[in-house]
Parts: structure tokens; sequence; C-alpha cells
């Protein structure tokens, strides 16, 4: 039975209970939407299609992204720690609004906002409306949170993506790069610059590696947290296993020293740079130009294919969910290909 009572501030609040159903209640300016809206929801209950939203209106986006942050990010490659900064900029544009009143044009403003006055990169803010995303559909699918407006994100159009980049190693860059390598401070970034090339992981999955992980008899590396949640075991080459099997083993169990993303880009970034005095001047001369460590996994990537392995092989070892984003990562060199033809 609906109950329709008058607030001290002037607004109608309709309750309606019903047997095996905790009381919903809701306020409105106007007494007439507040019969309506009592009507519909008994209507409802009564042909078993009511499902309730009251946690919905009693949550906002803030509280959700705080606990996906605390629960589904520590499970992920690295803590996922990229995400960890998307979501504090997403609470700060829209952890106010509860997730009742949430819709596409929120989400909308948040967009243009970041593009158009923050001059945020495209792919950064499709990175951030992807986490968003995710975070609505972890209400929906496991935290049984029903969202009235429906997931939010899915009606937004994403940013246009400039062309992606197709940076890959020159001639003789990788023999360069790691006889740079071996005289630099950091005793470990030749090492990892081949396990980079020969597997195409991702920084945050080797910067985790570990030895409980490793079976060089087999030849495979098992990695358990990764950027998509998912595991996988990747196949180790010949190189590959003959690199890990000339470093010392650590009493922690860890592969490597540097144990933090930000550490290897670091040290990958001193490698590509040489800083010189000319004149009484400091000049900083670029050795590899327009080169970072995320390109080794796009070259790495490319060589699987160049070696005969086909998209669903390369997706395996690479860890790509979407087969689009895999062929973005794949240029193959038109004179490989020739030669493979003529071969042939």
């Amino acid at each position: 039975m609906a109950t329709i009572t008058q607030r001290d501030s002037g607004w109608w609040q309709a309750k309606v209970r019903r047997k095996g159903q905790s009381p919903i209640s809701q306020t409105f300016e106007f007494k007439e939407d507040a019969i309506k809206w009592a009507r519909a929801i008994e209507r409802e209950i009564d042909t078993q299609t009511f499902v309730s939203d009251n946690t919905a209106q009693r949550t906002t986006v803030k509280e959700v992204l705080i606990r996906y942050r605390d629960e589904v990010l520590p499970q992920l490659a690295g803590g996922a720690k990229p995400d960890r900064s998307r979501i504090s900029r997403l609470i700060d544009c829209l952890g106010d609004i509860n997730l009742a009143a949430l819709d596409s044009s929120h989400i909308s403003q948040y967009r243009d906002k970041r593009l158009l006055k923050e001059n945020a990169a495209p792919q950064t803010v499709k990175h951030e409306l992807g986490l968003l995303n995710r975070v609505l559909k972890q209400c929906v699918i496991d935290w049984g949170i029903h969202l009235p407006r429906g997931i939010a994100t899915t009606n937004v159009r994403k940013p246009t993506l400039p062309q992606g980049r197709d940076r890959r190693l020159l001639s003789d860059e990788e023999e360069r790069l790691l006889e740079v390598a071996k005289k630099s401070k950091s005793k470990e970034i030749e090492h990892i610059i081949v396990i980079a090339i020969e597997t195409a992981a991702r920084r945050g999955e080797i910067a985790a590696m570990t030895w409980k992980d490793i079976d060089l008899k087999k030849r495979t590396w098992h990695i358990p947290k990764t950027k998509t949640g998912v595991p996988r075991t990747v196949p180790l080459s010949r190189r590959a296993v003959a690199t890990l099997k000339s470093l010392p083993r650590r009493i922690d169990g860890k592969v490597w020293a540097l144990k933090r993303d930000d550490s290897i880009t670091q040290a990958f970034e001193r490698l590509c740079k040489r800083k010189r005095k000319i004149n009484g001047m400091n000049i900083t001369e670029e050795l590899f130009p327009n080169l970072n460590f995320h390109d080794l996994r796009h070259e790495g990537t490319s060589r699987f294919f160049e070696r005969g392995f086909n998209i669903m092989e390369v997706a395996t070892i690479t860890g790509h969910r979407d087969l689009r984003v895999l062929r973005r990562y794949t240029h193959l060199r038109a004179e490989d290909l020739a030669k493979k033809l003529n071969d042939g």
C-alpha cells in the first residue's frame, strides 16, 4: 500500500510497502508526481517486473570508484597504477553524482571538459571513460547495483584517436641500444630490453617478474596479474631463456631490482638521450629519436607475425583481448613480406 506525505520542506514523499519487499520511497516536488510514481511501482511489484534502484540512489559515483580502487585494482598487474590517478580525476568531476542520476550527458560533459578545456590527449580521455565503463559494469554484474538509467558510458561517443604509433627499431638500433645499455648505471636495463622484445610483455608485467613463475626447462613464464585481469603463460625464446639464465638469483625471489614501472621507464629514457656540454651550453642529444619503452612491446609483437604466427597465437602470447588493437600494433616490413613471398 502506498502512502503520500508532505515533508516539512513542502515536498511530497511517496512510500510503497509490500509484503516480502523492503519499503521503497521517493520524494517529489508535486503531489501528482508522487502519486503517479507510487502507482507505477505498485504495478511493477504486482507484475514481478520491479527492480529496486534504492542502492543506486544511496550510492555516489565516488563511492563505487573508491570500492573499485580498493577491491579490484590490487588484483591487476602492478596494482594498475595508472588507473588510480584516473579514478582521482573521475572523482573530482563526477564523484558527487548518485548512480541513479548518472546519465550520458554527465559523461559527455566530462569528456568535453577534458579535451577542450584541459587539453588532455584523446587517448588519455578514452582510457578514463573506459575505466568508468568497467566500474559501472562491475556495479551491475558483480555488486548487484541496478542502474535505472543503464550504463551511462555506452551511449557516449569516444574521442577520435590520432593514428597509432608505428615506431619500430631501425636497422642497427637494437644493437646500438644494447651497447649503450651495457654502459648504463643500471645493470639490468640491457636484460630488461631483451625480455621486452622477446616476449612483447607490458612494462608492469616485466617489473613484477618472479622466479617462481618462470620454468626454464619448459621455457615458459606465467604472468598471474595482467592489465586485463586474465592470467596468461608466455613462451620464452632461446634468447630470453639465455638472458634469464645469466641473471643472479635475488633473495627476495624477484627477477629485477627495478621493481617499479617508472624506474624502468626512467632507465630506458636515459639510454635514449645523452646530455653534452657544447660551447658552455647543455645540449640534449637524441640517440634514439621518438623511441619509448612501450615501443619494444610493439616491436616484439610485430616480430611474432613476421615469424609466421597467426593472430590468435600472437594474442595468446601478448594478452591482447581486442584483435583490432592487436592489428594496430602490427606493422610488418614490406621488404620482409616480399622476401617471404618470393621464398615461397
